[in-house]
């Protein structure tokens, strides 16, 4: 892995050539086309991209360079997509719309907020962008992050290179803590494995995930501190602690 970390500006929202590669507009979004999750904590929820978040905004980047492999960058895309919870580190969960990563699907996650913890974060994403040669997602009230997230691939001379590419900010002042104390941390290590994991199944041997980490505001939008209502942490948190009760009750 290699790392660098600056304070210049960047990128800003997903551009497009084909208005049909864009999800169309919708108040409330739902998991109707998900199936195998044991939480659906999107549907009922507004989309929350950065400009809706609390903390500070960051761009993060992670590349992996496919050196000894022949494969392009749009047929590296639609491996991406057709395969893309099996790239994911081990004990996380994307659950995939049955419809496959097209504009305006919605996909449900499990997540553990640190390797190990007895407690399983519920959210999801909404598939904002999705072509030949890259897709976005754009998260939900309640994820951590709100957050723009671009996969792409691209050639660079004779090699093809995958790239994730995070606009984000923590989505309230509990995730901005935890942000701060570690949790940009497991982010990275996160995409840092699912880079590696892709690189791998292309027949790459030993990848190595380039990361840059660049802060382009470092102002925290105090009006946005309200969203800690729809927590997805305190919401799984919760889950987890009454799941006891729930069973005896017979009510899930």
């Amino acid at each position: 892995m290699v790392e660098t970390k600056d304070t210049a500006p960047a990128a800003t929202a997903p551009t497009s050539r084909d208005a049909a590669n864009w999800a169309h507009p919708v108040d409330r979004l739902s998991a109707a086309g998900v199936a195998g999750a044991k939480d659906d904590a999107v549907t009922g929820k507004r989309v929350s991209g950065p400009l809706q978040g609390f903390g500070q905004l960051w761009q993060r980047s992670f590349s992996v360079r496919l050196e000894g492999s022949d494969i392009s960058p749009t047929d590296l895309i639609a491996l991406w997509k057709d395969r893309f919870p099996t790239f994911w580190p081990k004990g996380q969960r994307f659950y995939a719309p049955l419809s496959g990563i097209a504009p305006g699907e919605v996909a449900l996650l499990e997540i553990a907020p640190v390797p190990g913890a007895p407690v399983k974060l519920s959210t999801g994403v909404l598939v904002l962008y999705a072509d030949d040669e890259s897709f976005t997602f754009m998260t939900p009230e309640g994820h951590t992050l709100s957050a723009w997230i671009t996969f792409s691939a691209r050639r660079d001379g004779d090699v093809t290179v995958a790239q994730a590419e995070a606009l984000e900010r923590p989505s309230d002042p509990f995730d901005e803590l935890a942000y701060m104390l570690g949790g940009n941390r497991q982010n990275d290590k996160f995409w840092q494995a699912t880079l590696g994991n892709l690189a791998r199944t292309v027949g790459v041997s030993d990848p190595v995930v380039d990361t840059r980490s660049t802060c382009i505001d470092k102002n925290r939008q105090w009006r946005y501190w309200r969203n800690v209502r729809n927590s997805a942490t305190i919401r799984s948190a919760r889950r987890t602690l009454t799941a006891p009760v729930r069973k005896l009750t017979g009510r899930g």
